[in-house]
């Protein structure tokens, strides 16, 4: 009966439990170390990235780390002006979807809205509409948007009626090996502005396209526009 126990175990062991954890231990690894999905659980990024977005995110886009670890392997890019990057809140580990405005080096400032990098101010320009056609009319109509470009990198902007986050700072200057990171949605945005400049190693990855997007607002429909839409 023992032994009988036994070979059911060990089958049990082999043809279910063993493969079930490689299963696991692969997937895990190489959503630690190469690819993964962030949820978008508030509007900090708007318009550029909505509510209920689930983006794609290159975990080797400028490093290669040990798999569950911030252990750096190697090394090969560095995060530019104007991407948009996965990283982890220094005030509390919260892992956070922000843009990178100005990296080591770097000496910035922002006057009433409007930011200055190495002394000369950022280019704003207009925004086509279709930028906000996922925003709801009334966010529209209180809101302004606008077309910011750095480092030749254009991408939407908006404020709003209230300033719930600093308009002007500044200047600063970036420390080396760390970045100073901003919401597109500058006035609703818990940033670089309160939590200070994010260090290289916070930095999980670089994000440029929505997976796919529910609307928790209807009932989580698909928002069938943003599936797979690439991110400015």
């Amino acid at each position: 009966m023992r032994e009988r126990a036994r070979g059911w175990i060990g089958k049990f062991w082999r043809e279910w439990v063993l493969p079930i954890a490689v299963v696991v231990v692969v997937c895990g690894a190489f959503r630690s170390a190469v690819a993964d999905w962030n949820d978008v659980p508030t509007g900090s990024m708007k318009p550029t990235i909505v509510e209920g977005d689930r983006i794609l995110v290159n975990k080797l886009a400028y490093d290669l780390r040990v798999p569950f670890t911030d252990w750096r392997l190697l090394e090969w890019d560095q995060p530019a002006a104007g991407e948009i990057v996965v990283c982890f809140s220094p005030a509390n580990g919260d892992r956070l979807v922000k843009r990178v405005i100005a990296g080591p080096g770097d000496t910035l400032a922002m006057a009433n809205g409007r930011l200055i990098i190495n002394g000369k101010p950022v280019v704003y320009s207009e925004l086509d509409d279709s930028a906000t056609e996922s925003l709801s009319a009334a966010e529209r109509s209180a809101h302004r948007f606008a077309t910011e470009t750095l480092a030749a990198h254009p991408h939407a902007v908006m404020a709003g009626p209230r300033a719930l986050a600093p308009r002007s700072f500044g200047p600063l200057v970036v420390p080396a090996d760390h970045y100073f990171v901003m919401g597109d949605n500058r006035d609703a945005s818990a940033d670089s502005r309160a939590f200070g400049f994010v260090s290289a190693d916070q930095i999980v990855g670089r994000t440029s396209r929505v997976a796919f997007s529910l609307d928790r607002d209807h009932w989580y429909l698909p928002r069938w526009e943003r599936w797979l839409r690439r991110l400015e």
